[in-house]
């Protein structure tokens, strides 16, 4: 390798984080596995991130924090965040405790509640017991805990069906 040709290398480097990041935020790990797929070496990489790094452009508690909002305004539950996180390489103690920040104000038993009470229009004409269990299954892939799903279907019962 010439001596100029790690500037190249380097350039290029630079040039793929400043596209990703152009499109979102990424975590470290996303950065060092698409510098790996572009057959970047691996002492460049880290040289690269190194500089993001000092520029504040990759903090992946930053990220985690985005993320979490970001996914909550969809709604996901805090199950499937968390393992979305744990793909993208987040660490175990800046994933705990970003979401427990990020779940100080957030009210997901009235998000389930929500989304249980929209879901339930939609299967409107079926039998109540195969509803509920599409409701329930919906609200589960979408990474809510079982027992607020639960309570969830409860409180719509119960606006259903009062006594």
């Amino acid at each position: 390798m010439n001596p100029g040709d790690s500037g190249k290398i380097t350039a290029q480097a630079r040039q793929i984080v400043y596209r990703l990041l152009k499109i979102r935020l990424r975590s470290e790990q996303e950065i060092r596995s698409r510098l790996r797929l572009k057959k970047i070496p691996e002492t460049t990489a880290d040289d690269v991130v190194a500089y993001f790094k000092e520029l504040g452009l990759i903090d992946d508690r930053v990220f985690a924090r985005k993320w979490i909002a970001y996914r909550q305004s969809k709604p996901y539950g805090r199950s499937r965040i968390r393992f979305e996180l744990r793909n993208k390489g987040i660490q175990e103690d800046i994933l705990n405790e970003e979401l427990r920040q990020g779940y100080e104000d957030f009210s997901e038993e009235q998000v389930v509640c929500d989304l249980a009470e929209r879901r339930a229009q939609k299967y409107d004409n079926i039998d109540p017991e195969k509803r509920r269990k599409r409701i329930y299954d919906y609200l589960q892939r979408r990474g809510f805990a079982p027992n607020t799903i639960i309570k969830a279907l409860k409180h719509y019962d119960s606006q259903r069906n009062p006594q």
